[in-house]
């Protein structure tokens, strides 16, 4: 199976809000790592927002068929336009080691236990 690690970047606080949107499409569970922002006054009017300088980076290993779906609910929840103001990419992963053999099974566990409830 192969994976992708997504990566947030959200104003300090909202690590909790990307985590929940994650898990709601698969995504089991994630690191975040404490920062501190670099942006000037240029990026502030370019992106017509005001940036905190207090940031949480949040780093969730995803199998690569989720990447797409975590990636999009986390822009719906936590987004430029939310008070996480939180921008997300995806790298790809060549190896990983230390996982579960079963994180594949559940995973589309939880995309049947989705399909099911959709059709209800």
């Amino acid at each position: 199976m192969n994976y992708e690690a997504v990566v947030c970047i959200v104003n300090a606080g909202y690590s909790d809000l990307v985590m929940e949107a994650a898990r709601e499409v698969g995504a089991r569970g994630g690191t975040v790592i404490h920062a501190k922002g670099t942006a000037n006054k240029e990026a502030e009017q370019y992106f017509k927002i005001t940036i905190q300088p207090d940031k949480e980076i949040v780093l969730i290993l995803v199998p690569e068929d989720i990447k797409d779906e975590v990636l999009h609910s986390i822009y719906k929840t936590a987004g430029l336009k939310s008070e996480g103001q939180g921008i997300a990419f995806s790298m790809a992963v060549d190896h990983v080691v230390g996982l579960s053999a079963d994180i594949s099974s559940e995973t589309e566990k939880k995309k049947e236990e989705k399909s099911e409830s959709e059709k209800e």
